[in-house]
This record gives C-alpha cells, structure tokens and sequence, in this order.
C-alpha cells in the first residue's frame, strides 16, 4: 500500500483532465439538453492549435514560460471557432428538431473533425511530438508528481474558480442560470437565448482547450484520434456527477479518474484477475463505473441541479 498516494495523485490528475473536458458536456446540455459527441474532437483540436502556434509562429528555441501561454490563447482560438461553428451551422439550425437529429449530427461532426485533422495537419497520420516543460520531476514525500503535470494541477482549480464566479456573479452567467432553468420564460425577461447558447459552447470550449493542453503536456504527444475515447469518458464524468451540474461534472471526473487508476493498480494483484488490471482495461473500468452509476444513482453524485445548470 506504500504506492497508495501516488495512485491517489495519478487519479487525482486524470479525473481533473476528465473535469476539465467535462464541463462543456454540461454546460451544453444543461442550457440546450443536447449530448455534444463531437465536445471529444474540440478536445483534439485546440491541442493540435497549442501546437500550431509553437511550430509555425513562436521563433525557435522560445522558452516554455513565454510559449506557453500563447499556446493556450492558441488552443482556446481554435476550440472556440470549432465550437462556435459548431452552434451555428450544425445544431442551431435542428434546434426545433427531434433530439436524434442533433445527436446523430454530433457524431457526424465527431467523425469529420477527425478526419479533416488527419488529411490536412503535416504529421497528423502519427502521434506528433508535444513540447514538454523542463525541470523536474517533484518529490513530495513517496508522491512524485512530473513536470507536464504541474500545468493540470494549477489549471483545473483555477479554471473552476472562474467558472463557479462566472456562472454566480456576472450578469451573463445569471442569464446563464435562467436559461437552462426555463429558456421560455427567460426570453419574454429580455435574455438573449441564443447569445447564451453561444457563450455556453464558447465557454466549454476554453476548458476543453486547457484540457487539449494538459493532455500533451502530460503524455509527451498528441494525434487525431486523442478526443474520441477521453470525449466518450469526459462524458461519463458528466454524467457520473450529475449531467447538468457543473460542480458535479469536475467532481465525476474526479471520481472517474481516481477509480481508473486504483482498477488498473489494484486489481492485477487479485489472484485470478491479473489480465483485468492492465492498461488496455482502463477504459473497460470506466463504463463499468458508469454502469453502475445509472442503475443504482441515474441522477449522478450530486444529482441534476436546475438552478446550477449552465
């Protein structure tokens, strides 16, 4: 058990990377009841626009203190207009449709922002190298904690800082709040429905980004296909917390990531199930949680909160 806090801490990173993607599946379906399946390839993208700016804009050699912030407003660029375009063009128009419509369209748009990434971006049809931080690895106590991951633990709190005083204290973020409680009765108030909607996929949008971010910074590389399985257990981070509320959605992540890693840890001790602690069972671990989760608790951990619902 002398591993058991580092465990704990790789969970503890895992499940924040998984809040942070989260979040816009939240806060998409809190305001327009819409499962985003294509939040994943957001994700993708604004990691691949991280990247961009680091090989086609910063001179060679730029340090990693001075890149790195633009290689997040880079990513956010990215994610962002994905996302926006995303609203604009592919669910505004089936909003008064049966909710198949935009569902299968969201898998669609999934499917084709992989394939675009994979045709269009030098280097695309591999794993491409990430920039990583120098210095490091930490040592606190039997915990070590990498470089790349110095980035999650700072960004995730903060980001939910933000949004929890965004969501509570701006004018928007109330209008935010009325929208997803009853969009009907927020229009005749003289709220903008359809600029909440926007903000509401901007907003995921940016954390998806700083999620795009620390995913290459912990793992060394990215490619094409990165959204599609962590999107699919963000998603069960959302729902696993309660989808709709954006507390519950970090907290599900974190749950979900903690559980991961303690499975893949664990289990290949117990005698007889050895092959189901490897690697390649994470992700089976994952739904299994899910699972479990909608037969026992169908409203997640802390249950779907209208008045927090953004």
């Amino acid at each position: 058990m002398n591993e058991l806090p580092q465990q704990l801490v790789n969970g503890l990173l895992l499940g924040s990377m998984y809040g942070l993607v989260a979040i816009g599946y939240t806060m998409v379906y809190g305001i327009v009841q819409l499962i985003n399946f294509a939040h994943g390839e957001i994700f993708m993208t604004g990691a691949f626009g991280a990247l961009t700016v680091y090989l086609y804009i910063l001179p060679d050699g730029t340090s990693m203190l001075i890149a790195l912030p633009l290689m997040l407003i880079g990513a956010m660029v990215v994610s962002v207009t994905v996302a926006v375009g995303a609203e604009r063009f592919a669910y505004r128009p089936l909003r008064g449709a049966p909710r198949l419509a935009p569902l299968i369209t969201a898998i669609g748009l999934s499917l084709a922002l992989q394939q675009a990434v994979w045709a269009w971006y030098p280097g695309a049809k591999s794993k491409i190298s990430f920039p990583q931080i120098e210095g490091g690895p930490f040592h606190i106590g039997s915990v070590t904690i990498q470089t790349g991951d110095i980035f999650l633990l700072v960004a995730a709190p903060v980001s939910m800082a933000i949004l929890a005083y965004f969501v509570m204290r701006t004018r928007t973020g109330r209008g935010m709040q009325a929208t997803a409680q009853d969009p009907d009765t927020a229009k005749l108030m003289g709220v903008n429905t359809d600029r909440i909607i926007v903000v509401a996929f901007a907003l995921g949008a940016v954390f998806a980004a700083v999620g795009g971010v620390a995913n290459g910074l912990k793992y060394g590389d990215i490619d094409f296909r990165m959204g599609f399985i962590l999107g699919l257990k963000a998603f069960t981070a959302a729902v696993l917390g309660g989808i709709g509320n954006i507390y519950g959605a970090m907290i599900g992540g974190v749950v979900l990531g903690v559980a991961e890693t303690l499975a893949t840890a664990y289990i290949a001790d117990v005698p007889g199930l050895d092959k189901l602690g490897s690697q390649s069972w994470a992700d089976v671990w994952a739904f299994i949680l899910l699972i479990l989760v909608l037969l026992f608790r169908p409203q997640g951990l802390l249950g779907e909160r209208v008045a927090d619902r953004a």
